[in-house]
């Protein structure tokens, strides 16, 4: 699967149009991924525990949405965009999308 955040794709063109497709992880931090942030945060820097978390839950809606788009009969995923919101205390979504699309090499 073809994935870009472009509107097109270099060296290919864009067939048919197969319409909006998007992948959605929703996440919540543990007790024990909490106390171990805490403590990075005393020490200041990168907080890995909850770096490891958004690139979890980036990776697993990236994942559904090239899913999404190979069930409904695409190849590429054009214009491919991140989101996340906070729904409740600790509980995040990430959402990717984008919009699938068949696409054929250009002729050399």
């Amino acid at each position: 699967m073809l994935v870009t955040t472009a509107n097109d794709l270099a060296g290919y063109r864009v067939v048919r149009h197969i319409g909006v497709v998007r992948g959605l992880s929703v996440r919540s931090r543990n007790v024990v991924s909490n106390i171990g942030a805490s403590i990075q945060i005393l020490f200041g820097g990168s907080i890995t525990v909850y770096t490891r978390l958004a690139e979890e839950a980036r990776q697993e809606a990236f994942d559904l949405l090239a899913q999404h788009a190979h069930e409904a009969g695409a190849n590429a995923i054009i214009a491919m965009r991140y989101d996340a919101n906070e729904m409740a205390a600790a509980v995040t979504e990430v959402i990717a999308y984008g919009t699938a699309v068949w696409v054929e090499p250009l002729p050399d």
